[in-house]
């Protein structure tokens, strides 16, 4: 109960059972705050302030102001205090992000004296902001001109302009932006709040101000707090540091409804595709409908399980539809929620603007036919529980779950201030649309939704193979124009400005500065490392790690199978075949009515490829095929089933199924390349002097994914011997003497799996098959990769126990001096990336890498310098204490049971103990500074060999391929 609250007002009060909480709703009387409260027991707290900021333009307003507050406040000056934070905070979360129309701040960490220090950073940094001190935080994170001499080009920089720049590179970013505006054309959602490149720079230094005068108020705030703390304390200290300072405004920042459209609107526009690219075959086509508002729960849930029933599940019958159509290798559904006035769009990928016709017909056509026959009420009951159990079980990863129930409030909370608890409780909604699906309602919400529905459209993206070359000249003679039009006076005073802010970015916070932000000692720390929950078995010989962990009565469950005696040349159909099972007919299913019968009866099955790196053993590793499954205890004998039929019974026969995975998994793959392009060439750059990189380069990198390209192109020559290389991979992957099994439960979700393994092994094949394991033959090959993006993912790899090195814990910390320092300096506020990163493994795989990165060489000129930064390198013991924390922050990132059952699976298979990790920990907390400026020469071994790889604009690439032993293009058709 909360008692001693004379500052605000109680508007709400009420228990949820389905998180173990106490729910409060409150308003600071004099501010207007709204505030949120969460009372449980969870140890990982969360915080988030987070305000309502719809943007009036395309200049990115709202998302440059998010990156601008966070350089500095009136209580915490440090220019770089997110930076600090990161370094030296125990934090489980920490971040910012814009949306379509809010932004959010939120912190999370389980140290209490943490918590409250990040809570003081943050609300500072967003109610006290430096911006209005200094318009130099602006010109770095927003954009800027940069002229370092008169001699020079005029050119754009700035963090968020080059972020954007990268972003807008991905098609599916140009398609949603081109959706937007096609459905909002007179409300906030027609204005992109990451900003459109060429828009940015017409935001001027007062605009940016204006904005967060208007909107960075406590009455347009939504304030949250989660977990197992003294919320009256909270609350109390809140209104005395920050929210009593402030009188209530009126904001005016309400969100408005879209009028619905009297007939569909059609809209075509283009995005930049690569120059070997092929424009047939590579558009874009959707449709797409405005469904209702996000405050009708019921309605929102329906629609992401109608979703699965019609376009996501496997063989799902509008998806089926279009595809035997014909007119596209992909199709795809989403339910974008995030808005108010929800969006589903069905969309064809690798199609051709002239299927328009045909892509609407059919879509009407199947749409009609599932009305009038009714949907497959199996798919329907897959969706439901699917749904329903990943609601129940709330495991997001890395993600604090507190963290997540915060952004679900303010998917309603942000349009109605009364109804912030719509999307906390669900599960009487789960078992309502049960009753509902036997109903019809299913099949009202399509007629309604999408046939009778007129606030529709059609939007097609076509490939422009010349667009970004056009732009890209466009903007150099509109700013050759512009320089050409200065006098020498205005010339002079850019440079002096480029000049100014590059001493800015390069003049350390003051002493005084950095020590405003509270720290905390090595004391708070906790001394032991992780336990690792590991008990190994055995079932008939075969090795069981068994998870000892309360699960709430969930299994998960890993079946690996040894793949290190695939032959090499095989090594690619192994990464496709994890693509195929589960995916194709078996013995007793079709695919769609497999994949129906598995989320009907657990929360998934799926198969993947992994590596793990031995740390003990240079350049040795364990590689496996894995099933996946999490189930019910009681449902444990129905995923061995499951899994046996895949193994066992798959028909690689569908020559027209085989084809439609492919395309699928190209087109992921694809987008996965320009987007993470840094983690691509990471891959690519180790696969030179690394074993393990090098297999899981085969198997899931670029060379995979252009293997697959040319499967594709040459697909009906090759579909016969597809089908013969997954016959023979299944015989040589699935024996007994293969299989590995990793299990996390307690003990009552234990009992019986011995059995089942036994059973398993019983089936599984034994005939005789010839057995491989090539030695791995390192090369140096750097290689430029052109792609269709405006900007670079530059990286260069080595590996320092090639050298003679070995591995400490010490290196955690030189990760987070260089990647948070030296790097964030260089390559960030300088360079004008969006993100750099510098990591250092057990097996010694090393890396240096930017992301979204407007550079090139000078970027590995800044990587060839770091050893000479170490070299020089001076922290004082408050500072030292704080990279140390910023490193144990990494070893503590919270866990699931789940996560916890992977953790201690990869230390089994990378060889490493509780020992290990106890003493990687202690080398950790007792980092000196004479350790880190003793790793200079561990860096200038791991440069020396020059192993680099770079995915980036192929103008850029050419300009500069004298830094390459060979160019390429990363998309090929």
């Amino acid at each position: 109960m909360l008692k001693n609250l004379q500052a605000y007002q109680v508007l709400q009060e009420r228990r949820i059972e389905e998180l173990k909480a106490d729910a409060y709703l409150l308003e600071h009387t004099k501010s207007g705050a709204r505030i949120l409260l969460l009372s449980n027991e969870d140890d990982n707290k969360v915080f988030n302030i987070g305000f309502r900021t719809p943007p009036s333009d395309d200049t990115g307003v709202p998302h440059i102001l998010e990156h601008s507050v966070l350089c500095g406040s009136k209580k915490f000056p440090a220019k770089d205090s997110f930076v600090e934070l990161l370094k030296g905070s125990l934090n489980t979360f920490l971040n910012a992000m814009t949306y379509p129309d809010k932004t959010v701040y939120p912190i999370a960490s389980r140290n209490a004296h943490d918590f409250h220090n990040l809570m003081d950073i943050y609300l500072d940094a967003v109610l006290n902001t430096n911006i209005y001190e200094n318009e130099k935080i602006f010109l770095q994170e927003g954009w800027n001109y940069n002229l370092a001499s008169p001699e020079d080009e005029l050119t754009y920089n700035g963090v968020v302009y080059n972020e954007m720049k990268g972003a807008f590179s991905s098609p599916e970013r140009v398609v949603r932006r081109a959706v937007l505006n096609s459905l909002f054309p007179d409300t906030t959602y027609s204005n992109e709040s990451g900003g459109i490149p060429d828009a940015i720079p017409d935001l001027t230094y007062q605009g940016l101000l204006d904005f967060h005068t208007k909107y960075y108020h406590p009455s347009n705030s939504y304030i949250y707090l989660y977990g197992d703390m003294d919320m009256e304390e909270k609350l109390n200290w809140l209104d005395e540091a920050y929210l009593s300072h402030y009188d209530r405004t009126e904001p005016d920042s309400a969100i408005g409804l879209q009028s619905p459209f009297a007939e569909r609107v059609d809209v075509v526009t283009s995005y930049s595709a690569g120059s070997t690219e092929s424009e047939t075959d590579n558009s874009f086509l959707t449709y797409n409908a405005v469904i209702g508002t996000t405050l009708d729960k019921e309605l929102n849930i329906s629609l992401e399980i109608l979703l699965y029933a019609l376009l996501n599940a496997p063989g799902a019958v509008l998806k089926q539809g279009l595809l035997d159509k014909g007119i596209a290798k992909d199709v795809y559904g989403s339910y974008d929620d995030s808005l108010y006035q929800p969006v589903l769009t069905i969309g064809l990928k690798k199609s051709n603007l002239e299927s328009k016709q045909v892509f609407l017909d059919t879509v009407r056509e199947v749409l009609e036919r599932v009305v009038r026959d009714g949907i497959d009420p199996k798919a329907l009951l897959a969706g439901i529980n699917s749904y329903e159990f990943n609601h129940r079980e709330a495991d997001f990863g890395r993600m604090p779950k507190g963290l997540i129930y915060g952004l679900q409030t303010l998917q309603s909370w942000l349009y109605d201030d009364q109804a912030p608890f719509m999307y906390l409780e669900a599960n009487e909604v789960y078992d309502a649309l049960r009753t509902k699906m036997k109903e019809g309602y299913f099949e009202q919400l399509i007629q309604r939704y999408l046939l009778d529905n007129t606030h529709v459209s059609f939007v097609a993206v076509t490939p422009d193979k010349g667009l970004n070359l056009r732009k890209e000249e466009a903007l150099k003679a509109k700013l050759k124009a512009l320089q050409a039009g200065l006098s020498e006076t205005e010339v002079q005073e850019l440079v002096q400005r480029t000049q100014a802010l590059a001493d800015y970015q390069n003049a350390p916070s003051t002493k005084e500065q950095q020590q405003a932000i509270p720290t905390l000692s090595i004391e708070d720390i906790e001394p032991k490392a992780s336990v690792l929950h590991q008990t190994l078995k055995q079932a008939d010989g075969t090795t069981i790690v068994h998870h000892n962990l309360y699960t709430n009565g969930i299994g998960y469950l890993k079946l690996l199978f040894d793949v290190k005696s695939v032959p090499e040349r095989l090594l690619p159909y192994v990464g496709l075949l994890k693509s195929v099972l589960g995916y194709v007919n078996t013995a007793n299913h079709t695919f769609s009515d497999l994949s129906n019968e598995i989320h009907i009866h657990s929360g998934g099955i799926s198969a993947n490829v992994s590596a793990s790196a031995d740390a003990k053993q240079f350049n040795a590793y364990k590689a496996n095929f894995e099933f996946s499954a999490k189930v019910l205890y009681s449902k444990l004998g129905f995923a061995f089933d499951m899994i046996e039929e895949i193994i066992l019974t798959s028909k690689f026969d569908d020559s027209k199924r085989l084809y439609e995975i492919i395309s699928q998994l190209k087109g992921q793959l694809q987008r996965s390349l320009i987007n993470s392009g840094h983690s691509a060439a990471m891959g690519r750059s180790s696969a030179k002097h690394s074993a393990v990189a090098s297999f899981r380069e085969a198997v899931g990198g670029i060379s995979f994914y252009q293997w697959l390209e040319e499967v594709q192109a040459h697909y009906e020559e090759r579909k016969e011997e597809l089908a013969d290389r997954f016959r023979e991979l299944t015989g040589i992957i699935f024996r007994p003497e293969n299989l590995l099994v990793s299990y996390t439960a307690d003990d009552e979700g234990y009992a019986g799996l011995e059995q089942r393994v036994s059973q398993l092994k019983g089936k599984l094949f034994t005939h005789d098959v010839p057995k491989e394991d090539a030695p791995f033959k390192p090369v140096n090959h750097k290689e430029g990769f052109k792609s269709p993006s405006e900007v670079q993912y530059v990286v260069q790899t080595g590996n320092f126990i090639a050298k003679g090195y070995r591995y400490t814990g010490s290196l955690r910390v030189l990760q987070g001096i260089l990647s948070l320092d030296y790097l964030w300096t260089n390559i960030r506020a300088k360079g004008g990336a969006y993100g750099c990163m510098t990591g250092f493994r057990r097996n010694g795989d090393s890396y240096m890498a930017s992301y979204r990165d407007p550079n090139l060489e000078k970027t590995f000129k800044v990587y060839e310098k770091m050893p000479q930064y170490l070299q020089q390198f001076k922290a004082d013991e408050r500072e030292m204490t704080r990279y140390i924390i910023g490193a144990i922050q990494e070893l503590d990132t919270p866990r699931t049971p789940h996560g916890e059952g992977v953790f201690s699976l990869e230390c089994y298979l990378s060889n490493v103990t509780e020992e290990d990790l106890q003493q990687e920990r202690n080398e950790v907390l007792g980092t000196t500074e004479s350790d880190i400026v003793g790793f200079a020469p561990l860096v200038s071994a791991i440069l020396a060999d020059q192993y680099r790889c770079v995915i980036g604009n192929e103008n850029k690439i050419e300009e500069q391929r004298g830094l390459f032993d060979e160019t390429l293009d990363l998309i090929r058709y």
